[in-house]
């Protein structure tokens, strides 16, 4: 199974390290892969370095994609971490 969702990045310091490591921190208890995608360039979700070469500020809107069996879990749990901006107050 594949999901897909465009993510609208909200906190004001953008998809920094420790955003990087909480994306990375949830893909790991799926077993689905997830890739995440800014314009042409799509990177895995499970390195840190790799989510931040996408450079993505405030306000940037990325293509998340998970595949496998709880791809949809994934995707939920995904969305709901940037939508509470990654746990940061701003």
């Amino acid at each position: 199974m594949e999901m897909t969702k465009k993510l609208l990045i909200r906190n004001e310091l953008g998809l920094h390290a420790r955003a990087a490591a909480k994306i990375v921190a949830l893909a790991s208890r799926y077993s689905s892969l997830l890739s995440i995608k800014k314009d042409d360039h799509e990177v895995e979700g499970t390195s840190i370095l790799s989510i931040l070469s996408l450079a993505c500020p405030k306000g940037t809107e990325v293509l998340a994609k998970a595949v496998g069996e709880d791809s949809e879990a994934l995707i939920e749990a995904l969305s709901q971490l940037f939508e509470q901006k990654f746990g940061e107050a701003r």
